[in-house]
């Protein structure tokens, strides 16, 4: 045999690079190795750091620094199958950092993510890739670009995927996106109820889970509760609310119930089926908290269309509910109280309530809990809203002293519901003297202080409701209620604002609060109002006029007008026309001033001198510049027939006062003759003295009106002659020469530019050192002087008379009175007609007010 040779191995061509197996053991070599063109080299670089970016977010951030997303995002489209996986496996899990998904938005790789999820692609590249999506998903501008690119059909394919985990990220995604109002419309479109339903048969809670939570969202568009309905979804939710092994599921199957339960077609459905009784029964008889709330707003979703309502009252859902209001969970109690309030929309139930379940309402007001405070007080709010008999039931399980109580809590709305239920308490007058007698005006305070309209508005109607009479008026004007209720007229809320008007108008329904509110601005608040069509408002109007009409002095003095239900009131003063928007001084005010050129302020005061301080301690008798007759010819002026001209017209133009008004004059130096004697100028100077010492003790006193004594004689002379009287004109006739009688008697109109009234005025100006007259002083009076002394007689003796002022100190009254000679054919009185008193010209004489000759009384 021959020997054996041994083959030579061919050596390796000198151009070709020998093999290398390199171990590394730092990431940043491995992510340069990123860059190469070698298929094999790229794939396990990718694989080495999928496995270190999955081992902590520390890794994660370590790779962003190295720049490994950059190079990693162009092999997402590489040819290679292995490679592209490898890197689509490294975006599943570097996307979860929020520093890589802003760098991964600003890179745009979601087209290409998306692309991964073809159905020619492996089972780990739809992992991975829908992992990718799920964790971009959760922004917003990612949102988008994924339904711009159209990731969410593939999305939905998807979930009929065989794996597990590509179902669980698929749905993820899907229910990140719909969160947006477009995907939920594409979802209906793309017809993806049916693949998510099928997920609740899933052996993976998670995937349930996630099923529940999309439907949840997406269930809140009618057409996906339609399309829910129509594919049968309703029992599988009712059998998963059944599977006691199902409870974690049950809180998310009882949220997309709920939104079925809206529409009515579906309760109805779940009705015949016998569904809405075991979400009853489900309700009451979990030993899940938060399972029980979540059934309790299930229902509490369906309470608010009126026709579930009905379906719901049919099923006794009431008992249910009053059994819920005493759960141990406070959750519960919340949910209860709010379907009570819903319900309470629906007469039945209300009536209902009545017998049963307010009480326990009440006990929750008494919550430390603020949540159930303010459910509490919603539902005992829509309770008593309208129903007498509720809110009766509401004093009887003494609910005043914890709504009260509530005023003061944190919670606005709770403190807006309190306001409420007091509000549709104190319609009825034993409710209302029960919430006066619980310091109502002092716990309001706060509510009126409030920022939030909604407070703010329900507050000021609790004040409209309950100030009906003096006593609590008084009450909210000590407490100090009056300057926040003012504030609110402020308000450029129109509810606020409305109510603050309607509030105003019934505090003004007394003087003392009306003259409060007039110093408190709330006149001039609210004719700025009224000039401003969008913001006036009919309670703004009326509580304009009612504080007017409790303050006749400014209402005469802005309008010029007193119609004959203004009853001319003690302090009632004339102080002239005066602009809109400029204020009106108080009587006071217009008395310690100096006396000055100005208009003289006519004062109506008919209350005696005990009840009435003078002008001052010091007392002596006009001059006899003034003075024009003694006391005893006064006397005798009074006992000759009434409102005698002929007796008017014979005394002194100068005539100003009586004896029996001497001792209401100051003293402050009165003038004498020349003729007099020097011990008597020795006693005047020593009078003017004490006069000035006596007025400089009495600056500091409460100032108190001036008493009128010759105004209470007029008063008690008409009363004596002219009120026995039945006939109304003659009555009327009557009084105007009594009038006229006391101011000067007739005049001419040809001699009326001779008669000198304003020297007159200004005597007795300048002997009381005021510029306050009151009207039983003027002896000469023209026509404002006459016309305002005849209406405030005639209110006096119950003459119906208005008091109109005109203009070059031009004022007259208007009467009604029925002309007989003007019978119809049957017999039957005509109209009122109304008629102008001449005081003037021809006293008692009465004019028809359209007549030519009202026309030249009033401006000629």
């Amino acid at each position: 045999m021959g020997k054996k040779i041994k083959k030579e191995v061919e050596p390796p061509p000198k151009d070709v690079f020998d093999p290398l197996t390199i171990e590394s053991k730092k990431a940043a070599t491995v992510v340069l190795m990123l860059n190469s063109t070698e298929e094999e080299i790229l794939a396990k670089a990718c694989e080495a750091i999928y496995r270190f970016a999955l081992k902590g977010e520390e890794n994660k951030a370590t790779l962003l620094e190295l720049g490994a997303v950059e190079p990693l995002t162009k092999l997402l489209t590489h040819e290679d199958k292995i490679v592209r996986r490898n890197a689509t496996m490294v975006f599943g899990i570097l996307a979860s950092n929020n520093d890589v998904k802003k760098l991964l938005r600003e890179l745009d790789i979601l087209n290409s993510v998306i692309a991964q999820l073809a159905p020619e692609e492996e089972v780990v590249i739809h992992e991975f890739a829908s992992l990718c999506l799920a964790n971009m998903s959760v922004e917003y501008t990612s949102k988008v670009q994924i339904f711009e690119y159209g990731g969410l059909e593939p999305l939905i394919r998807l979930l009929g995927s065989p794996d597990p985990d590509v179902k669980k990220n698929s749905i993820e995604c899907i229910y990140n996106l719909v969160q947006d109002f477009q995907c939920r419309l594409a979802i209906q479109e793309l017809n993806a109820i049916p693949p998510i339903l099928e997920l609740l048969k899933s052996e993976y809670p998670i995937i349930q889970l996630l099923a529940l939570k999309t439907l949840g969202t997406i269930t809140n568009d009618r057409e996906s509760r339609v399309m829910l309905r129509d594919c049968q979804g309703l029992d599988q939710l009712l059998k998963v609310l059944e599977t006691k092994e199902f409870n974690d599921l049950h809180i998310e199957a009882l949220a997309v119930l709920a939104n079925c339960l809206e529409d009515v077609d579906t309760m109805q459905m779940i009705q015949q089926a016998g569904g809405l009784k075991k979400l009853m029964a489900f309700a009451e008889n979990t030993t899940f908290p938060d399972i029980q709330k979540n059934a309790t707003k299930a229902i509490a979703r369906a309470a608010y269309d009126p026709e579930n309502r009905k379906i719901l009252h049919e099923q006794e859902v009431e008992k249910c509910l009053i059994n819920l209001l005493g759960a141990e969970n406070d959750g519960t109690k919340v949910a209860a109280a709010e379907v009570i309030s819903a319900m309470s929309e629906n007469l039945a139930s209300k009536e209902f309530f009545n017998t049963q379940g307010i009480p326990q309402i009440v006990q929750l007001l008494r919550s430390e809990n603020d949540d159930i405070k303010e459910a509490a007080s919603l539902a005992l709010a829509n309770l008593t809203t309208g129903n007498q008999a509720n809110a009766n039931a509401a004093a009887e399980a003494e609910a005043i002293e914890a709504l009260i109580s509530t005023l003061s809590c944190k919670r606005d709305k709770a403190i807006a519901n309190a306001a409420t239920v007091l509000t549709n308490m104190a319609t009825q007058e034993s409710l209302r003297l029960m919430i006066q007698s619980h310091d109502i005006m002092k716990a309001i305070i706060q509510p009126l202080n409030s920022s939030n309209p909604l407070v703010q508005s329900k507050a000021a109607l609790t004040v409209a409701a309950v100030v009906c009479d003096v006593e609590a008026r008084t009450e909210l004007r000590n407490a100090g209620g009056l300057e926040p209720l003012v504030e609110l007229l402020h308000s450029n809320n129109d509810e606020v604002r409305r109510h603050a008007s309607w509030a105003v108008m019934v505090c003004a329904s007394d003087e003392p609060t009306s003259v409060e509110l007039c110093k408190l601005g709330a006149l001039e608040i609210l004719e700025e109002i009224n000039l401003s069509i969008r913001r006036k408002n009919n309670f703004s109007e009326a509580a304009y006029n009612r504080l007017l009409n409790n303050n006749l002095s400014l209402k005469y003095c802005q309008t010029g007008y007193l119609s004959s239900n203004n009853m001319i009131p003690d302090g009632f003063y004339d102080a002239g026309r005066i602009i809109p928007g400029t204020k009106l001084l108080t009587l006071k005010e217009f008395a310690l001033q100096e006396p000055n050129d100005r208009r003289a302020i006519i004062l109506i005061n008919s209350k005696p001198s005990s009840a009435s301080p003078p002008y001052s301690a010091t007392e002596d008798k006009l001059s006899d510049s003034v003075s024009g007759r003694s006391s005893s010819s006064h006397r005798k002026g009074k006992s000759s027939a009434v409102g005698s001209p002929t007796d008017e017209k014979s005394e002194s133009t100068g005539q100003t006062t009586t004896a029996s008004s001497k001792s209401f004059i100051k003293e402050r130096g009165s003038r004498k003759g020349k003729g007099k004697k020097e011990e008597e100028k020795n006693k005047e100077e020593e009078e003017t003295q004490a006069s000035s010492k006596v007025t400089e003790s009495n600056a500091d006193k409460e100032w108190c009106l001036p008493s009128d004594p010759d105004f209470c004689n007029y008063i008690t002379e008409v009363s004596k002659t002219i009120l026995p009287m039945i006939d109304l004109k003659e009555q009327i006739e009557t009084l105007a020469k009594f009038v006229a009688g006391k101011m000067g008697g007739p005049v001419s109109k040809d001699l009326l530019h001779e008669f000198k009234w304003e020297h007159h005025i200004s005597e007795i100006e300048f002997q009381l050192k005021s510029n306050v007259v009151p009207i039983g002083y003027i002896k000469k009076g023209t026509f404002y002087h006459r016309a305002l002394l005849f209406k405030a007689l005639a209110d006096k003796i119950g003459i119906g008379a208005t008091l109109v002022r005109g203009e070059y100190n031009r004022a007259w009254n208007e009467v009604k009175l029925v002309d007989e000679s003007n019978k119809g054919i049957t017999g039957l009185l005509p109209r009122p007609e109304e008629f102008l008193v001449d005081l003037m010209y021809e006293p008692g004489t009465l004019l028809k007010t359209r007549s030519r000759e009202a026309e030249l009384y009033r401006f000629i």
